[in-house]
């Protein structure tokens, strides 16, 4: 019997519940996979072990890889979008950027595989995912320097370029992602704790937020 005659037998509340579970195993596990061996070292196989399901039933959720990879893909970004949902309701750069630096920190925490596919494919010139930078992140690039330029203009942070230091919060929050080990290495071999982490963002939080002289909505 095949995967979609098996699925077609069960009562629907059931089979939603199946798919969403059998979805989210074969995410995490493709996340995973693509961050160790990268897009052209993963292969289907790898992820469905790694998912403790068959191979027949990643196909069934994901026909192609790549169909896959961009939902990975998707998922880290639409993450990091609603990261940014601080700009958009922050009277201020402290307030704002400040929101925007404990979120992008927590994403590394919680999701560094993510980080890492994302910054393998753009370091091999975004194969897969240009039309996503090409679209989607330059759309979303504008709307934030725009708010950026408002708080400049109003006197709430100094005239620095905006893009650049979209660039500098992209580089200093990932990093805690994308070179984990390193850190973990320097950390006497332990991941960071709760207190560690707390630590590490109230820092970035305070050198670039006084770099770039930003003042609160009180100020």
């Amino acid at each position: 019997m095949t995967e979609t005659a098996r699925i077609s037998r069960i009562p629907k509340a059931r089979r939603q519940q199946i798919r969403q579970a059998n979805e989210t195993a074969i995410l995490q596990a493709a996340e995973k996979v693509f961050a160790e061996a990268g897009y052209g070292g993963a292969t289907m196989q790898l992820i469905a072990d790694m998912a403790g399901l068959p191979k027949a039933n990643l196909h069934y959720y994901f026909p192609t890889k790549e169909a896959l990879y961009r939902r990975v893909v998707q998922n880290i970004f639409e993450i990091w979008l609603r990261a940014a949902d601080s700009f958009d309701q922050a009277p201020g750069p402290v307030e704002g950027i400040g929101a925007y630096i404990d979120a992008k920190m927590e994403i590394s925490r919680r999701h560094p595989d993510g980080s890492k596919v994302w910054a393998s494919e753009v370091m091999h010139g975004a194969p897969v995912i240009q039309d996503y930078l090409e679209t989607t992140l330059r759309d979303w690039t504008e709307g934030r320097t725009a708010h950026i330029r408002r708080w400049i203009d109003e006197g709430r942070m100094a005239p620095v370029d905006p893009q650049h230091l979209l660039y500098m919060l992209w580089a200093t929050t990932q990093h805690y992602a994308d070179f984990g080990h390193q850190i973990e290495t320097l950390n006497g071999g332990r991941p960071l704790s709760d207190r560690d982490w707390q630590k590490a963002k109230d820092t970035v939080k305070a050198i670039i937020l006084r770099g770039i002289g930003a003042t609160g909505s009180d100020t």
